[in-house]
């Protein structure tokens, strides 16, 4: 049980993280430092700080909000993000256009 809900949330974080604002970053800052171990290092801690900040973080707020309040939120929020990143994206594209 321990075994499958490590790699679920492995996957989960894995794919979540492919491609966004943070990976891109650090491939900036690695190839313009001569020090990529030095890059992989700090941006691994900060990757495993906020992944302890949101683990500390959830466990204490199910304590007090019951685990459908907090998906449901979680899901509104999701939605509201893509709905403006769709939004955003949409106006971004007829700008070019003009």
């Amino acid at each position: 049980m321990i075994l499958s809900l490590f790699l679920s949330t492995f996957l989960t974080i894995f794919i979540a993280e492919l491609g966004d604002k943070t990976q891109f970053a650090t491939l900036t800052m690695s190839g313009t430092s001569n020090r990529p171990l030095a890059v992989f290092l700090g941006s691994s801690a900060a990757l495993v700080l906020a992944s302890l900040i949101g683990v500390l973080a959830g466990g204490s707020i199910s304590n007090f909000v019951p685990e459908i309040i907090l998906k449901s939120i979680a899901s509104v929020t999701f939605f509201i993000l893509g709905t403006r990143l769709l939004i955003i994206s949409s106006n971004s594209n007829k700008d070019d256009n003009n």
